[in-house]
């Protein structure tokens, strides 16, 4: 079995969200956002190294909920970069060839943690996987002259994370220059020319963006997971 790692890109100012604190550190039914996130990883029955990339305008209020809260579990804390991308990136050094890595969003805390077990077995087999949802909603694309016109939505799927890669396939997807069509890591890896492999993601592993996201999560943690 491949070494585990995870890196949380943590380093989004949520400004969306329309609070005074970046949303990995709200108040999710008592817990920060952030801390669930990270329990996903660290309470699963095998190592995983985690590899943390935050804000620096929440660096020190992390560190002192850390120690606060006695919270002991070992992790890197990487400043995020520019963007999603070079955060990522500045976190890979810390990742060694031959190993697995998943790629989390920080506010996506509603995933299963089995979930997170199947994801990392699946990357044994496969160098790059990628949870995806089926669309349910109709959908329209704009065209240039302001109309629309409706899509098969069966053609499209809804991508999540975390996102598990052979360590040594995304450290040279990373490689490269920076484009705003890297929309996450599959695709940058995509874009090196390996192929993905879709699996099942979960409707409740939502991405926390707004207020109304935080009243869902709540409900979910509470009656649900």
């Amino acid at each position: 079995m491949r070494e585990r790692y995870v890196i949380i890109p943590a380093g989004g100012t949520g400004s969306r969200m329309g609070a005074q604190v970046p949303k990995q550190m709200l108040d999710l039914d008592g817990v920060p956002v952030l801390r669930r996130t990270l329990e996903l990883f660290v309470r699963q029955p095998f190592e995983v190294h985690v590899i943390i990339a935050i804000n620096q305008s929440i660096r020190s209020m992390w560190v002192d909920y850390c120690r606060r809260e006695n919270l002991l579990f070992k992790y890197v804390l990487v400043s995020g970069g520019m963007t999603r991308f070079h955060s990522v990136r500045k976190s890979l050094r810390y990742v060694p060839d031959g190993a697995l890595v998943a790629v989390h969003d920080a506010v996506r805390p509603l995933l299963r943690p089995e979930d997170v077990g199947r994801l990392f077995d699946e990357g044994e087999v496969s160098p790059a996987v990628i949870p995806v949802l089926p669309v349910a909603d109709s959908m329209r694309r704009i065209l240039p002259d302001g109309g629309s016109e409706g899509v098969n939505r069966e053609s499209y799927r809804l991508v999540q994370t975390p996102q598990v890669f052979h360590s040594e396939i995304l450290k040279r997807a990373y490689d490269t220059a920076y484009s705003p069509d890297f929309t996450d890591d599959a695709s940058v890896v995509e874009k090196s020319g390996v192929p993905l492999r879709l699996t099942a993601g979960s409707r409740f592993n939502i991405k926390l963006t707004t207020p109304e996201d935080m009243i869902f999560a709540e409900t979910v943690l509470r009656t649900i997971l």
